[in-house]
């Protein structure tokens, strides 16, 4: 596993969040990046890491697919490992966020909450597929951050699935899987991304009161 990719905020942190990236891009991709900063620039401290497959791409390596979950679990776990001492959120971006949830339902030490921004509540055009079953047994509560019109979860679909009470969603206006809305809703990426990284960390800072 390579180093931690840490960016921290000015001042003292209201939290540190290990950050996975989604199936198809790296953790500096653009959406990364930017939701990175706007975390920081909210308080929170992010550390990114990559999974090995998409690690090797860096290498000279072709583009390949993610591995099974049981690998991915525990390249995240040994990333979690390398965190410093104290509480920790774990989440990431669509895939990388549902690892974190089957991460959290194992209950490792220090584990304080999940994050999740574009959960893929199920495959991309099988609605009827759900992947919301564990999340009932997770020991910590989840914040998922979702576009409105999210095509693995839209707003409309998750209002007929029955969540755990710990489970919180914060809806960005119009967004779509990356939090983007159209330019006719009046709504920007910026503000989209900004609205998600301000209540991920206004929610980790009352998690520890």
């Amino acid at each position: 596993m390579a180093e931690l990719l840490w960016t921290h905020p000015r001042g003292k942190a209201v939290g540190q969040l290990l950050l996975a990236h989604g199936a198809g891009a790296p953790m500096d991709s653009a959406f990364m990046e930017q939701l990175t900063l706007a975390l920081a620039a909210s308080g929170v401290a992010v550390a990114r890491f990559e999974f090995d497959y998409m690690a090797a791409r860096r290498v000279g390596g072709a583009k390949r697919p993610p591995e099974r979950a049981d690998k991915l679990l525990a390249q995240f776990q040994a990333a979690l490992a390398h965190m410093p001492a104290g509480p920790v959120w774990i989440g990431g971006k669509s895939m990388g966020g549902r690892m974190a949830t089957l991460l959290a339902a194992a209950a490792p030490p220090r584990l304080a909450g999940v994050l999740c921004y574009g959960y893929p509540f199920h495959p991309l055009g099988k609605p009827e597929v759900l992947r919301t079953e564990h999340l009932g047994t997770l020991p910590v509560p989840l914040l998922i951050c979702q576009g409105e019109r999210d095509p693995f979860g839209t707003r409309e679909q998750v209002a007929d699935y029955e969540l755990p009470a710990s489970v919180e969603l914060r809806w960005l206006p119009d967004g779509d899987h990356d939090l983007k809305p159209r330019k006719a809703s009046g709504h920007t990426h910026e503000g989209n991304i900004s609205a998600a990284a301000q209540a991920s960390a206004t929610w980790m800072a009352a998690s520890v009161r």
